[in-house]
């Protein structure tokens, strides 16, 4: 079991900051805007389609908003043998860019280890102990092996010591290696992930190199809603720091709590791209956090019935979305309904596709092929892997196509998506073997979490 030391007159001097204090509403609510679509809505009357709802949640501009959330945030830095050199020099780098976003009263906690952790600085506010901090930083140095859960899980604890639900709790976490000391599946570093985030905690992971284990860093991030970033080069690390700094000072509703109803005989099948719970007609799942100026929208597959009186009209589903403001320092609630009519005409129900929706769709069936084409290739099957992301490739192209053409064509940010998409996957498809490999399945990875999440960077 690994060691964990704290620095015990560090510890003191958190303590003498005390809790952190909620200054009251501030002049807006951080306002989140609820919006439910179908992607057709006018269905066929023989039942048993796939009909797709868009439940997108935008909360109100940054310029709007009076102030911000203050933040407690562990930085979890891995300093075993690997990281020596430029890897640690620039993840100091990185780390001191992001200390300088902070102001006095968010909550800082360091992290670091090998095969033992260390708690270089405990969890404080800022204050006038920046110069402390950036000291703690520049003592870290790289030796021995690599206990990664072991880190995390102390990351989260110092964020749990401060923890409140009136500000952003988040842990960020550089590795360039493979956990080899204590628990070391993916499934392990989920179930901590998912802990976490129980107690309103994310977990953001940089994957830094070619030889982390991105399929470990990757559950974590989406188990508790955190980011997830690939970083191949040592001297990005400063700019995706303040990239993530910048996500994490943005928040502007967390706690996001979705019930979903389905009415008229429509069964959920499925949520695209996110873990949920679905009990008959019944839909739920949870974001942990949304920021500023932002829309995220979760995409569920409906069965439809058959039997609907042709030319009736009636409700498909009601949505009741829950979440902590943290401009207001209360909850609030928005709610969305969404109607459709059935229809024997198979040209009323092609014309009444909204492509807007249908876009979405398909960034995340495309997402679904990605991963497919993953499993495929971990399984020695190169030739299926690269037909897979052939196909996904021209199942891309025909979709940006008819979406992109005629009366209410998707918006042009969605084309581009799918336009990016397209090219990645018949990117990938010329690298599935020998080196390149490892980049690919890396970058794969990234993508596939930044498009079932809406990853802002």
């Amino acid at each position: 079991m690994p060691v964990v030391r704290t620095h015990s007159s560090l510890v003191a001097l958190s303590l003498m900051f005390g809790l952190l204090a909620w200054p009251g509403p501030a002049a807006h609510a951080a306002e989140v805007k609820v919006g439910a679509e179908l992607g057709h809505t006018v269905i066929a009357r023989k039942g048993g389609e796939r009909v797709y709802l868009r439940l997108s949640l935008k909360t109100v501009a940054a310029a709007r908003r009076a102030g911000r959330a203050p933040i407690n945030v562990a930085v979890v830095i891995d300093r075993s043998g690997s990281m020596s050199g430029e890897r640690l020099a620039a993840a100091k780098k990185g780390a001191h860019a992001a200390l300088e976003r902070l102001g006095s009263d968010d909550i800082v906690s360091l992290v670091s280890y090998n095969h033992e952790v260390d708690v270089p600085y405990p969890a404080a506010k800022v204050g006038p102990a920046r110069d402390k901090i950036e000291a703690a930083i520049d003592d870290l140095y790289a030796s021995g092996t690599t206990a990664l859960y072991a880190g995390v899980k102390e990351g989260g604890d110092q964020v749990k010591s401060f923890r409140s639900d009136m500000q952003v709790n988040r842990v960020v976490l550089l590795s360039d290696g493979l956990a080899n000391v204590g628990p070391s599946s993916p499934s392990d570093l989920a179930e901590l992930g998912r802990g976490l985030a129980a107690k309103g905690i994310s977990v953001s992971t940089i994957g830094l190199g070619l030889e982390y284990n991105e399929d470990l860093m990757q559950r974590l991030a989406a188990s508790s809603d955190g980011n997830h970033v690939f970083v191949e080069r040592p001297s990005d690390l400063a700019e995706i720091f303040d990239r993530e700094f910048g996500d994490a000072l943005s928040i502007a509703a967390q706690d996001i709590i979705i019930q979903i109803e389905c009415k008229e005989g429509f069964t959920p099948k499925r949520v695209l791209g996110r873990e949920a719970e679905i009990s008959g007609g019944r839909v739920k799942l949870t974001l942990n956090q949304l920021p500023a100026d932002t829309e995220r929208y979760v995409v569920v597959e409906l069965k439809a019935p058959a039997g609907g009186l042709a030319g009736a009209e009636g409700e498909v589903a009601s949505v009741d979305v829950g979440y902590l403001d943290l401009d207001s320092g209360a909850r609030a609630e928005g709610k969305a309904a969404v109607s459709a009519r059935f229809s024997d005409d198979a040209k009323e129900t092609e014309a009444s596709v909204n492509k807007g929706v249908m876009s979405q769709v398909t960034e995340q069936i495309a997402t679904e092929n990605s991963e497919k084409a993953v499993e495929l290739r971990d399984k020695g099957d190169i030739a299926g892997a690269r037909r897979m992301l052939e196909d996904n490739a021209a199942y891309l192209n025909s979709q940006k196509g008819s979406l992109s053409m005629g009366y209410a064509a998707a918006p042009s940010a969605s084309i581009s998506t799918l336009d990016k998409l397209e090219a990645k996957s018949r990117e990938a498809a010329e690298n599935l073997e020998g080196e390149s490999w490892d980049r690919t399945r890396k970058t794969m990875r990234q993508d596939q979490h930044k498009s079932k999440v809406q990853q802002a960077y």
